[in-house]
């Protein structure tokens, strides 16, 4: 009897134990309120303005990337600049994978060097594929270099934008991506090579089309095709 005279005396009005009942803060009332609630008033402060801060820059992110890939219009054209710094190189996005015409060939940056040595003898290197030795490195790196990734196929890009089909520079860019080109692939070789010193080097681009699934009525000849440069003499300022 004195058991159930104690608990019933421990019991709220409503019937509720105490061990079930919510702890009464300092005001002396029951408190049901999150963990951010029970913050500090400058505590929240910081959470609210880190929130913020988040969903601004998530939304500015998503906004520069969309302009950036989106047709073109009168937002894009006005803060055009503004749009390809916050984009490029890191953000770059494009439709190649997609369509209208999705990439259906791998292309590999190719190149050799003409090297002399010391009693004036001359030799030329067999053809180094660039692209397949940044591939290697990318390969199973979940944080690969930019430069890897991007720096010799955006030179070509560069190199075939301002060229013709006769490799004829078109205007005064078509100058200075040969010599952009050039120099990466003039630092690649490096100024000595094979005991003697690089004299020049020749650039070619191989194309290999992408064989059709299996499943596929599709008949792709897969034969690689080459487009050669013609030698480019290298200089001293060439790898500085």
């Amino acid at each position: 009897m004195g058991g159930t005279a104690s608990g019933d005396a421990s019991a709220s009005a409503s019937g509720v134990p105490d061990a079930g009942r919510p702890e009464a803060d300092d005001t002396g009332y029951a408190s049901d309120l999150g963990p951010i609630a029970r913050l500090s008033l400058p505590s929240r402060v910081v959470v609210a303005l880190t929130v913020a801060a988040v969903v601004v820059g998530a939304a500015v992110h998503l906004g520069m990337v969309f302009l950036s890939v989106a047709p073109s219009n009168t937002i894009s054209k006005a803060h055009a600049s503004a749009i390809n710094g916050y984009v490029d190189p890191e953000f770059e996005q494009n439709w190649q994978l997609f369509a209208p015409n999705p990439v259906q060939v791998n292309t590999d940056v190719q190149a050799r060097a003409e090297v002399r040595q010391a009693n004036g003898a001359t030799s030329t290197t067999g053809w180094v594929d660039f692209t397949a030795m940044d591939i290697a490195k990318i390969r199973h790196n979940p944080i690969p270099s930019h430069t890897e990734q991007n720096e010799l196929r955006r030179a070509w890009g560069f190199y075939t934008d301002t060229h013709d089909e006769q490799d004829h520079p078109i205007g005064d860019r078509g100058d200075l991506s040969q010599e952009y080109l050039l120099r990466i692939i003039a630092h690649r070789f490096g100024p000595h090579l094979n005991g003697g010193s690089v004299q020049r080097v020749q650039v070619r681009l191989a194309t290999m089309p992408v064989a059709a699934p299996k499943w596929s009525a599709e008949r792709i000849d897969t034969q690689t095709t080459y487009r050669v440069m013609p030698w480019w003499t290298v200089s001293s300022k060439d790898f500085t």
